[in-house]
């Protein structure tokens, strides 16, 4: 005798399978769905670790030990605290000398390039060589050419004739300072470039040649037609290198580890001396969170100007 099915089964059987039919076929509900995978993995490993990071921040925990909420002593503690005030000094002559510096070489770069040259192709490949090469790999040359013993840069100015003695790079508060945005800057350059150069490209020559027929020369045509129909694309761009040069981490502690005697610290290396060497993790939290008000100015400068070229 064949099983019978009732007629309820019947219409859940059905009424499911056409709801859920329906929802495939809805463009947004497929939308989520295809995305969840990446929804959950970024809520895992940035979403849980950016509110631990915050929570942190008001508490006095300590490794090996469990933390109690103290407000915001920690930050009042590190308000008055000489190094803390060095490493904003720090962290501030870092982000706008190197990025400033980046944008005026990207901008010499792209335009450079975007002329017509033999060997072109090959020349912007090399140009983007220091944005391709692992920060570490980068740092660890850097950090054998400002050796005090070693130092690739003071042995050629040696031989030339120009310095009679090895340069202290690492070893003076400023000289290590002024080598560590030399280092950044090689690194960002290529960012510039080759984000201003896609933006030179899509400016019509036609600009360039009515501007020859009224007398302009380059400099004149730099100014009145490259420059402002570059100023959206290129603020977005030091925008976005402002937000890593401020935010970083690998170069700096690689390089010098915030030495000598902490004049190099950055908020990112003396955060990590903090919480992972020290083992003051509520202290380490609130050094980070220090940088949170200035990363999300940097976001919503950076969403409006997309905004605006959308």
């Amino acid at each position: 005798m064949e099983p019978t099915v009732s007629s309820a089964e019947i219409s859940y059987g059905g009424g499911l399978r056409g709801r859920l039919s329906r929802a495939l076929e809805n463009p947004t509900f497929l939308g989520f769905l295809f995305v969840a995978p990446a929804e959950f993995l970024l809520l895992v490993f940035l979403a849980y670790p950016f509110l631990l990071g915050l929570w942190l921040g008001f508490t006095d925990t300590i490794l090996g030990g469990r933390g109690h909420f103290v407000g915001f002593e920690n930050y009042s503690y590190l308000l008055s605290d000489p190094s803390f005030w060095q490493t904003v000094f720090n962290t501030f002559l870092y982000t706008v000398v190197a990025v400033f510096l980046k944008a005026v070489l990207g901008v010499g770069l792209a335009v450079v390039l975007n002329r017509d040259f033999k060997s072109k192709g090959l020349v912007r490949a090399i140009v983007l060589l220091p944005w391709i090469i692992p920060t570490a790999l980068s740092a660890i040359c850097f950090w054998w050419l400002y050796d005090a013993t070693f130092s690739g840069i003071s042995w050629v100015l040696v031989k030339i004739g120009v310095i009679n003695h090895f340069i202290n790079f690492l070893g003076d508060p400023w000289n290590a300072r002024w080598s560590l945005i030399a280092a950044n800057v090689w690194r960002g350059v290529p960012f510039f470039t080759i984000g201003l150069l896609a933006g030179l490209q899509t400016i019509s020559p036609d600009l360039y040649e009515a501007a020859e027929i009224d007398g302009a020369g380059s400099w004149k045509k730099f100014r009145k037609i490259t420059l402002p129909l570059l100023t959206p694309l290129l603020t977005v761009v030091t925008v976005f290198s402002t937000i890593w040069t401020f935010a970083d981490f690998q170069l700096v502690w690689i390089i010098t580890k915030g030495g000598p005697a902490g004049s190099t610290h950055i908020f990112g290396t003396l955060s990590y001396e903090r919480a992972m060497q020290g083992g003051h993790f509520g202290e380490g939290a609130a050094i980070s969170n220090f940088m949170l008000p200035i990363l999300v100015a940097c976001v919503f400068v950076a969403f409006i100007f997309l905004r605006k070229e959308d």
